[in-house]
């Protein structure tokens, strides 16, 4: 796959930036090149472009048209998966089958929302005798997307995808540590038929091109997954000039573990669903609530797994790769620091291969266990390959320790008691809720978002083309 990581893409053309940033790969540490890096100008002129494009030819596409251009970049994207899974892996550091995984499921939603372009409809409202009244959905105009560096194509797929499909013109603001498959997705939706300006991408720093982006006032939506401190910064940006923000913020998630769970069927993912992507996921289960009844014996199994556990580089698909730099790196390691200083009893530790490369950002998985639910460990989203359990007695109290965070993304519970998951599923303050599963194999198709420090909003499925879009109601009279 040929494009210009060093560039940026405005109006449906290639062009240098004044200056540039480079590119690291978490694996080994070194610079394996650059990527542009835009500023205010630029991201004024990307602005501009796509409202040149939703008053030309894109705005001009009609609903089933704009679908059929979505399947066809799907369809690429597919065919080129492998491609940009080894793009995602070096910029990333994740193991490469998660890359890959990643790569598909940027297909799937653009083949998702390629399907769902013209499905989206407004209705008829009864009302009082000689009106008419109807809905209108409609896009919101000129959509900024600020996209993180630990899921790149997923997150690209779930925000850039529905604002397509509704009909925006959009301007994506990749992370300055994983540019270049957002610059390989542009690509390939520009060589499948998307109409310049339809989307323009301009890497840099996020205190220079995402601040731009965010407070600019010819942008009408603004999409942003990140940090709560940085969410409130974008949010506080966007509300100077009044557009809507979707906001998806992080967790503390957890699963619920209760003593009559099938235990066998949860132990995959009671561990794997924190450790992926080197736990930097915003939906990793960090904490492990389980009942004392089962206590021991899960924390038994799951030190055993803890103890198998290998972190090396993402080429070599181990079970875990490196964090994605030495600023994260670090503060995973403060966390640990953190936990060794008060005491905290560490249950099992994997380790880091012997062939990893020294400058690489590894950091060990750990499990540990008997966490207060207080401490600061298991209140603050650690981003990183760490786990922490916690016994609890009663149905009350696990309800009362997975609702004690700040946050409130997703949350899992493992029982057989048909009437204990209606309960937990209605009490617990998450967007999403799995019942003996976790994560429901990624769920294009559900909708996803957080209350609290989570953020608000949904992605995915189809209320992010609700979110994406706008409604008009129309009152007709005619006597």
């Amino acid at each position: 796959m040929t494009f210009p990581t060093d560039q940026i893409l405005i109006a449906g053309h290639w062009r240098a930036a004044a200056a540039k940033l480079p590119a690291e790969n978490p694996s080994t540490g070194e610079i394996e090149g650059e990527i542009a890096r835009g500023g205010a100008s630029e991201i004024d002129e990307a602005v501009h472009a796509a409202r040149a494009a939703l008053s030309g030819a894109w705005g001009r596409t009609d609903a089933t048209d704009r679908g059929r251009i979505l399947t066809r970049i799907g369809e690429a994207v597919r065919a080129r998966a492998e491609e940009l899974a080894l793009i995602e892996a070096a910029d990333v550091g994740k193991p490469l089958r998660q890359a890959r995984a990643d790569a598909l499921a940027l297909a799937r939603y653009c083949e998702f929302y390629g399907g769902a372009a013209d499905k989206v409809m407004g209705e008829t409202i009864p009302y009082r005798d000689g009106f008419t009244v109807y809905t209108l959905r409609e896009p919101h105009g000129v959509t900024g997307h600020i996209v993180p560096w630990n899921y790149p194509m997923q997150i690209i797929g779930r925000s850039v995808g529905a604002a397509l499909a509704m009909g925006n013109a959009a301007v994506l603001k990749p992370a300055e540590d994983a540019s270049r498959s957002a610059l390989a997705f542009a690509a390939i939706a520009t060589d499948a038929g998307l109409p310049p300006g339809a989307l323009n991408v301009v890497p840099g720093l996020g205190a220079e091109a995402g601040a731009a982006l965010a407070a600019h006032a010819g942008v009408d939506h603004i999409s942003f997954t990140g940090s709560y401190a940085v969410g409130c910064a974008v949010q506080a940006a966007a509300a100077t000039h009044a557009a809507p923000v979707t906001l998806e913020l992080g967790g503390k998630s957890p699963q619920i573990v209760f003593d009559d769970a099938d235990i066998d069927r949860a132990l995959p993912f009671l561990a794997d669903a924190g450790l992926q992507n080197a736990g930097q996921t915003c939906s990793a289960s960090s904490r492990l609530l389980i009942q004392r009844g089962v206590y021991e014996t899960v924390l038994d199994r799951l030190a055993a797994r803890y103890r198998g556990l290998v972190a090396g580089p993402a080429i070599a698909d181990r079970d875990l790769g490196p964090l994605i730099s030495g600023k994260q790196k670090g503060v995973v390691s403060r966390f640990i620091d953190r936990a060794r200083a008060d005491g905290l009893s560490i249950a099992a530790e994997g380790r880091v291969a012997d062939d990893a490369p020294a400058a690489g950002h590894y950091v060990a998985p750990l499990l540990l266990r008997d966490v207060p639910p207080a401490h600061s460990l298991a209140q603050d989203e650690i981003f990183g390959p760490v786990q922490i359990a916690i016994p609890f007695d009663t149905e009350e109290e696990a309800i009362a320790i997975a609702n004690g965070t700040p946050f409130g993304l997703v949350a899992g519970v493992w029982t057989r008691d048909g009437a204990r998951q209606l309960r937990l599923a209605r009490v617990l303050r998450a967007g999403q809720v799995f019942l003996n599963n976790y994560g429901a194999g990624g769920g294009v198709e559900l909708p996803f978002g957080g209350v609290g420090r989570s953020g608000h909003g949904r992605e995915k499925g189809f209320e992010a083309l609700y979110g994406f879009s706008t409604v008009k109601a129309v009152a007709a009279w005619h006597g």
